[in-house]
């Protein structure tokens, strides 16, 4: 083998060297060669450039003299300690700050390590660093938002959730305020929930005007942009929102909206008293704190409200059997005076009138309870026609009087003799007004005043009930026409019904195209419902129908068929039916009723839906199959009165609907009806 060539193996470890200076020199991390004392004996131009130093200004002095450092003395502190530790042979390892070149702070990762000689001595020492200011910036970011996450999830209000988070954030950005806002209903103006703010600072919280941003702002905000202003005097005109931001003396802003479904929903706004160069991180983190602290105070405003509703439900549940006691103790002791009073007419005719009343007032609630279960689940149908609201003030007056007397209210009438023309349901608008009349009644002191103002507004018709009772606070306002609301405005709770009333008036005004809104100067000053509904197309033609209640007509002696599993129900209304001269036969369930009726030849049965085996459905159908029983009409007695329980009525056969409990004089008319008087207009809803 020949001996290796010495010219050959210089050009070798040049090449070497030139290649380890290469590596050196073009190395992406910050490197330098040092004595063990620390002494720079050799640098990198990744260590010079971005600071603009020459080697020889670098070179022959100790590390912790570079400008890197801007003579701070916690760093210089920390370098020498690192230095010295490496000298004795261990590595140092430290994320430390250092200055660039513009003055920013930014942050390294520095190892400083010990090179052994052949001897195992520390002959030198290579100190080396990697930037790692935006790996340390998204660490801190993630870190901050997880903080914000944990402070908000242990959260019970929204309070503490802006407390939290705006503190946070605001420490975090070192700046002057930080504020958490939510847009109002109308979506012009906002409102400063809370606010964290540096020592010295003054609070924001309070209602403002979007255009206080100048238009332009507020029309970047309002599809989502962000604001970013680093210099108030120098970036934004008087009248374009620098002004309001010099009145609260602040010169750099970041205000980051938040919009959901197309409609801005809220604001967190940063502040600082100084101009400063706000940096894309620091944006996007305001935009990420906005959205988490939204959603935290989005679900727990939804916990809150899923407990209120739950409280109002216990609540309308023991008002609910309140309400029912209350006429079953007088129709209980009816009874008993009833017993003990035979031979004395004058004492039973006040005891039957009296529970008259009573039984009046619990169908009242029980329908009530029906017409807002209709309503809320979208099973009603209204019967529009052409009505006048002269005719509907009529009807409602008239059902009303006998509430407002008793209370000896005065009732004033404003409404203009030409006929004011609707396309509505004239029993359901009828009810509209006759429950704002009896929350009227009940809610004004004896010997008050109500009255009902109608005529026409921007080209609708307005109806509009009000009185000189007790009053609505104004934080009540917002939820009176809520499901299972009853604002406290106690003036005798005897009279406080279930507290559906107003729900049921607002739902019924809404399927009628219009709105319905209360207003009130406080307690003790009355209050004032507006109902607000289309017109009739001007030019149409037509008058409202007739709605003159049916009276009782006489009719011939009948045979009559009674089939119900309440035998109570089921006796009572024989015995009704018996002292008005007709023939009556009774029977408990649907196989029984067939089992009577090709012998009984009725002319009218009475059945109840509701009997075990054979419903009423099933023996409607099955008396209609029965030869001799063409002419019979059929009755069904339910507490179902929604319009596919009508509909499935008529498919069985029957001619008529009523609900339980069924009025007398609903009775009278079946009786004395000659022919069909529909399913539809039968029963206690129509």
């Amino acid at each position: 083998m020949n001996p290796p060539d010495p010219s050959t193996q210089a050009r070798d470890q040049v090449r070497q060297g030139a290649m380890l200076r290469a590596f050196f020199e073009q190395s992406t991390e910050y490197a330098a060669l040092l004595t063990p004392g620390g002494t720079v004996v050799e640098v990198n131009r990744q260590a010079l450039a971005p600071w603009a130093y020459l080697r020889e200004e670098v070179v022959g002095r100790p590390l912790w003299e570079g400008g890197w450092w801007r003579g701070d003395p916690a760093l210089v502190q920390q370098v020498r300690a690192g230095v010295a530790q490496a000298a004795s042979g261990t590595v140092f390892r430290c994320g430390l700050p250092y200055f660039s070149a513009d003055g920013s702070r930014r942050h390294a990762d520095v190892v400083i390590a010990p090179l052994f000689g052949d001897d195992g001595r520390v002959e030198c020492l290579s100190a080396t660093g990697a930037d790692g200011t935006e790996r340390r910036r998204v660490e801190e970011r993630l870190r901050l938002l997880d903080d914000i996450g944990e402070a908000t999830r242990i959260a019970a209000d929204p309070k503490a959730i802006m407390e939290g988070a705006t503190r946070l954030l605001g420490e975090h950005l070192g700046v002057t305020r930080v504020a958490y806002a939510d847009l109002e209903p109308d979506n012009d103006r906002f409102t400063i929930r809370h606010d964290w703010t540096e020592p010295g600072a003054f609070s924001t919280v309070g209602v403002y005007s979007l255009d206080l941003f100048g238009s332009r702002a507020t029309s970047r905000l309002r599809v989502g942009l962000d604001l970013v202003v680093n210099d108030v005097d120098a970036e934004l005109a008087p009248d374009d929102g620098a002004d309001m931001f010099n009145r609260i003396g602040i010169k750099a802003i970041i205000c980051c909206p938040l919009v959901k479904q197309g409609r801005l929903v809220a604001m967190m706004a940063v502040h600082q008293r100084a101009p400063r160069r706000w940096t894309a991180d620091e944006i996007a983190l305001v935009d990420a704190v906005v959205e988490r602290c939204w959603a935290h105070i989005e679900r727990v405003r939804s916990t809150e409200a899923l407990r209120e509703a739950d409280r109002h439900k216990s609540e309308f549940l023991a008002t609910l059997a309140h309400e029912l006691r209350n006429p079953l103790a007088p129709i209980r002791n009816g009874l008993e005076v009833l017993r003990v009073s035979e031979g004395k007419p004058e004492a039973m005719a006040r005891v039957r009138a009296m529970m008259e009343r009573q039984v009046g007032h619990m169908v009242h609630l029980i329908n009530d309870l029906l017409d807002i279960a209709r309503v809320s689940t979208g099973k009603v149908v209204l019967k529009v026609e052409r009505v006048t609201l002269q005719a509907v003030v009529a009807s409602a007056v008239e059902t009303s009087m006998p509430l407002l007397e008793a209370a000896r209210h005065t009732l004033d009438l404003a409404v203009p003799e030409q006929p004011l023309w609707l396309d509505a349901d004239h029993v359901r608008l009828s009810q509209v007004l006759s429950n704002l009349l009896s929350n009227a009644a009940k809610y004004t002191p004896p010997g008050g005043r109500v009255r009902i103002e109608g005529g026409m507004e921007e080209g609708g018709v307005v109806l509009r009930v009000s009185d000189t009772g007790i009053g609505i606070a104004q934080d009540a306002l917002g939820s009176i026409f809520d499901m299972f609301t009853q604002v406290a405005r106690s003036l005798d709770r005897s009279k406080g019904g279930l507290g559906i009333g107003l729900s049921l008036v607002r739902h019924l005004v809404m399927l009628h195209g219009g709105t319905v809104a209360a207003e009130s100067r406080g307690p003790g000053q009355g209050s004032s419902f507006t109902v607000r509904l289309p017109a009739a197309q001007v030019g149409a033609e037509g008058e409202p129908a007739a709605h003159d209640g049916t009276g009782a007509r006489t009719g011939a002696s009948m045979r009559i068929l009674v089939a119900d599993d309440n035998t109570d129900a089921a006796d009572s209304l024989a015995a009704l039916l018996q002292a008005g001269g007709h023939t009556v036969r009774t029977v408990y369930d649907g196989a029984q009723a067939l089992q009577a009726a090709p012998a009984f030849a009725p002319d009218l049965a009475f059945l109840d839906i509701g009997m075990p085996g054979m419903d009423g459905y099933q023996t409607a159908r099955a008396l209609r199959a029965l030869p001799g029983l063409k002419d019979l009409r059929l009755v069904a007695l339910t507490g179902w009165g929604a319009q596919e329980d009508r509909a499935r009525s008529r498919e069985a056969g029957f001619d008529h609907h009523l609900l339980k409990p069924a009025a007398p004089e609903q009775l009278a008319a079946i009786l004395g009806a000659e022919g069909d008087i529909g399913v539809e207009n039968s029963g206690i809803i129509p």
